[in-house]
């Protein structure tokens, strides 16, 4: 690790100020920014503390839930109101990482958190996420892991979050505060495309801090459930995962919310899936139809050419399982 300075921040305004200054980086829970710290992947310079300021609340507000940037995953899991209107995120933080790690590490870390793939965190590799310019070692690599939808020339890291993959699906909100004041992002936009440059990851400006996230409470999100499929049954990343909420009325899809985890550079809405399930029966058949559209544009890489079908297959079971939902 190499050496840097550290300041613990006593309030919001103070936290903007010194994250705006150049290679600094917050710490909250630092389940992520440590551990990749130790490797060396990341080196700031100087490290602000946020971990003590008042962002911890989960809080019912107008539409909705508005959790602090600081609320443990854990703390999100087991809240009532969280288990009771927006069951997929519950499920989502769950099913990731371990207890241990969930009691600790914070919403916002979360929305942080940076990719698993090998080549990213081994220095001995080009990796254009790390250091740009310098090449994918991935795109001529062991590519099980990585992504098949949102990749481009440079980059196919996969995305690792559960929790923001249901964000994704719930249309959440992330508030954010910088030297020029409050601004709100949604979900959609935080989280940006690898492209030409993978090494910009966040819709975020020097020293914006995330300080919460707001969830709509809507009828999808009240009957949606998360499906993860992976390689053990326990702290280990997505091969694939899905997001889905369903709004019926009269027996019909009246609103689908459809997101995909595992499978992209960044959590993925799958939209033209949302399209053609609208007005459709909620049966097998149509949720098959509508995981076709969701993979129409995957580029597989070889070892993870699989991921298409599981994907696809990952999709059906999560909504026929929000169909299901009491």
């Amino acid at each position: 690790m190499r050496p840097f300075t550290f300041q613990r921040a006593k309030s919001e305004g103070e936290a903007v100020q010194a994250g705006a200054v150049q290679e600094a980086a917050f710490l909250a829970g630092g389940t992520s920014l440590v551990d990749l710290m130790k490797l060396e992947v990341l080196q700031p310079a100087h490290v602000v503390d946020v971990s003590r300021l008042a962002l911890s609340r989960i809080e019912n507000v107008r539409d909705g839930l508005r959790i602090g940037a600081l609320a443990t995953n854990a703390a999100v899991a087991e809240h009532e109101e969280v288990k009771r209107r927006f069951p997929v995120l519950s499920e989502a933080l769950l099913s990731g990482a371990s207890p241990q790690l969930r009691n600790v590490a914070t919403v916002g870390g979360n929305l942080l958190q940076r990719t698993r793939c090998a080549y990213f965190r081994d220095l001995a590799t080009a990796c254009n996420k790390r250091a740009p310019g310098s090449g994918c070692a991935a795109l001529s690599g062991w590519t099980r892991m990585h992504a098949v939808l949102g990749t481009s020339d440079r980059c196919i890291a996969a995305h690792p979050s559960d929790m923001c993959v249901a964000l994704a699906a719930l249309e959440a909100v992330v508030r954010v505060r910088g030297p020029q004041g409050e601004r709100d992002i949604p979900i959609g936009s935080f989280h940006l495309l690898p492209g030409d440059h993978p090494e910009r990851e966040f819709a975020l400006e020097p020293g914006e801090l995330i300080t919460s996230v707001f969830v709509p409470a809507t009828p999808a999100a009240a009957r949606s459930r998360y499906v993860k499929v992976r390689d053990r049954a326990s702290y280990a990343f997505a091969l694939a995962s899905c997001a889905a909420g369903l709004e019926l009325r009269a027996g019909s899809i009246a609103a689908a919310r459809v997101a995909l985890g595992g499978v992209a550079t960044k959590p993925w809405r799958a939209v033209e899936a949302e399209r053609a399930l609208l007005g459709q029966l909620p049966t097998r058949s149509t949720f098959q139809r509508a995981a076709e559209t969701a993979l129409v544009g995957a580029r597989p890489q070889g070892d993870n050419a699989f991921k298409v079908e599981l994907a696809k297959r990952t999709m059906v079971r999560a909504l026929s399982l929000a169909a299901e939902v009491a």
